[in-house]
């Protein structure tokens, strides 16, 4: 007789206003123009949607220069540099920018402070696209901070004109901590509290905290690149519980699992709910599973698609 394990599900988890809006973009841009569509960068950090969209005719590149002239070009949902759209512009391709909404918003607010003579802190993780195309937006570039400790190490030019902004999936805590090192080092310094870090993150950072309290273990579904799949491990290592970060199912090991009664799952903004089912699924030939939805926020955001899939031509941008 297989033993018993209760699995609690995250509410929310998974999929955001802006993958799924990005996704969409994709999908619809295939079906109006036809494959190929050419995609800077993969669309969201997650192999299985970058899989299935690369199926249906989507071709994913590095850089705006591997895309043959004339030919759909999109930008991720995570922004681009100015320069990669100048790039684009100056080939006459015709973009259509799938860039979160929210991130975008991050975009203006740096390029407000800049407008306004201040030098920007954004606070971020090197390397992350979101980062490189928030960087490329702003004029004058940015100083990049990640840790409390980077902040004390950082010289400006003038501690007087300074602003901060942020990468929208960071873990919020630690934000929180690295906005207090720069209000502390430089209390002219003006930002948004922790408000550029993306609902959908908050919401499934705070679903997380809830359920590691009440498992003995957390599973989160999700790309070993993904910023905020990272975070929502760490929340549960931080709480004290073994906390596993994987692609898929295939990932499982069912050494994990002993002496374990209960397990927490949920999945980063970038995994399709399929994939938590594929886990629930192998977890109930190992033992006998019972699964309940943890009571959490309902989000019901929905972003507008570019006017370039709801009219009728599509312009060189």
């Amino acid at each position: 007789m297989k033993k018993n394990i209760d699995i609690i599900l995250a509410n929310p988890r998974g999929f955001c206003a802006g993958v799924e809006r990005a996704i969409e973009i994709v999908e619809k841009a295939l079906t109006k123009y036809g494959r190929p569509v050419y995609v800077r960068h993969e669309i969201v950090h997650n192999k299985h949607v970058v899989e299935a969209l690369r199926a249906k005719g989507a071709v994913f590149v590095d850089e705006i220069d591997q895309v043959p002239d004339g030919a759909v070009t999109i930008f991720s949902a995570h922004g681009v540099a100015e320069k990669v759209e100048n790039d684009a512009k100056k080939r006459q391709l015709p973009v259509i920018d799938a860039t979160c909404p929210l991130v975008s918003k991050v975009h203006k607010e740096g390029q407000n402070h800049a407008g306004r003579g201040r030098e920007v802190v954004l606070i971020g993780h090197e390397g992350h696209p979101e980062v490189e195309g928030t960087r490329g937006r702003i004029p004058g570039g940015v100083y990049l901070v990640n840790t409390p400790e980077d902040v004390a190490s950082l010289i400006v030019t003038d501690p007087d004109k300074l602003a901060y902004v942020t990468q929208t999936t960071l873990s919020v805590d630690e934000t929180r901590e690295t906005i207090a090192a720069l209000k502390g080092k430089f209390p002219k310094i003006v930002g948004p509290d922790v408000r550029d870090i993306c609902y959908a993150t908050q919401n499934r950072q705070h679903a997380v905290r809830e359920l590691a309290r009440q498992v003995d273990l957390l599973i989160v579904v999700g790309a070993k690149n993904s910023s905020n799949s990272n975070r929502l491990r760490e929340i549960g290592r931080e709480i004290g519980i073994p906390s596993y970060l994987i692609d898929d199912s295939s990932m499982l090991n069912p050494s994990w699992f002993e002496g374990v009664d209960a397990v927490g799952l949920t999945a980063g903004a970038s995994a399709p709910e399929e994939l938590v089912r594929g886990v629930i699924e192998t977890l109930s030939d190992w033992r006998a599973v019972n699964v309940r939805d943890l009571e959490g926020v309902s989000e019901n955001v929905v972003f507008k698609l570019p006017r370039e899939l709801t009219e009728n031509t599509l312009d060189a941008d």
